[in-house]
């Protein structure tokens, strides 16, 4: 296992990132915790989380675990969607930010969050109003450092510029959608955060399961359930790019779902890619991506079975 540095905090994590959104859905406690430890095992040392992944329940199962493994792991949680049918349990209000936190903690069992995401961009909350929320939490100890989500380049640079002219606490990281079929945040995104010295912990590598191939074979998967992502990926050219991806694949003689992850690592941008699974055996097939260097040439070359994103100034097209 490689270690990164978590932008300028001088943090290292894991070159893969735990995701556990299946935990207390996909994956039952005892699945969970069997992904945890051999997670641990092979060296990840960040895991991701949120407040509202299966009700709290997530946080739940992930907070039984952590008590004997606290000091080793970086977390990260987020806050900013529903969290009750209440008309103020959602958002980036200094109010919500901070009964979202003081209830992460309880689940999580532990008296500090590493990495904090705004899960989202509020147009109802001032911007400056919820970084010094944030900063308040860095202050108390509750949180180490703040980090954004699902947040246009725009968005965080105007975060990350807002925290220095105002002295606060900075904007650690980003976490964006990212893989061989959503390729958007290479155009701002991506630029943006390295410019501003921001780690990037890209989500959905392998884009719902559609980078595996299962789909092409029938099998099932969180595509085949959930509404959300079969509107993220429905878009009928995407089974073509899979096709020749998979193909690709196999040529190398790699997974494609470790394959798929090592192509969005080896973006000189990111950080470290979030990976989830609903077993054992499918997070060690993930994590093939360890066993992965890919050249620039080998990179452009996967690049080129999806089309790539026009300049965010589209004027060479």
């Amino acid at each position: 296992m490689r270690y990164v540095l978590l932008g300028r905090t001088g943090v290292r994590v894991s070159e893969v990132c735990l995701g556990t959104m299946t935990f207390g859905n996909e994956a039952d406690e005892t699945a969970s915790v069997a992904i945890m430890d051999r997670a641990v095992e092979l060296g990840v040392n960040f895991f991701d989380t949120a407040n509202v992944y299966n009700g709290g329940l997530t946080e739940e199962i992930v907070g039984r675990w952590l008590v004997a493994h606290r000091e080793e792991i970086v977390l990260a949680t987020k806050a900013h969607f529903p969290s009750g049918p209440g008309p103020n349990e959602r958002g980036s209000s200094r109010r919500h930010l901070r009964l979202s936190v003081e209830q992460s903690l309880r689940r999580l069992k532990t008296d500090w969050i590493d990495v904090l995401y705004l899960h989202h961009w509020d147009d109802d909350a001032d911007l400056l109003e919820t970084l010094r929320a944030l900063n308040d939490l860095v202050r108390e100890g509750k949180v180490l450092y703040p980090a954004v989500s699902n947040f246009a380049a725009w968005q965080l640079v105007k975060a990350v510029q807002l925290c220095e002219r105002e002295g606060l606490a900075r904007i650690a990281a980003v976490q964006p959608m990212y893989n061989l079929l959503k390729r958007q945040a290479e155009v701002e995104i991506l630029p943006a955060a390295a410019s501003e010295g921001v780690a990037v912990f890209p989500y959905n590598p392998l884009g719902a399961g559609m980078l595996t191939g299962k789909y092409l074979k029938g099998q099932t998967g969180r595509l085949s359930r959930n509404q959300m992502y079969q509107r993220r990926y429905g878009d009928p050219d995407y089974n073509e790019i899979v096709r020749r991806f998979v193909a690709y694949a196999e040529k190398r003689s790699v997974s494609p779902a470790a394959l798929a992850v090592a192509w969005v690592n080896a973006h000189p941008s990111v950080t470290a890619s979030i990976v989830g699974a609903r077993n054992v055996d499918q997070l060690n097939d993930t994590l093939g991506c360890l066993d992965i260097e890919l050249s620039a040439e080998e990179w452009a070359e996967i690049g080129a079975l999806a089309p790539e994103p026009p300049l965010a100034t589209d004027r060479e097209r």
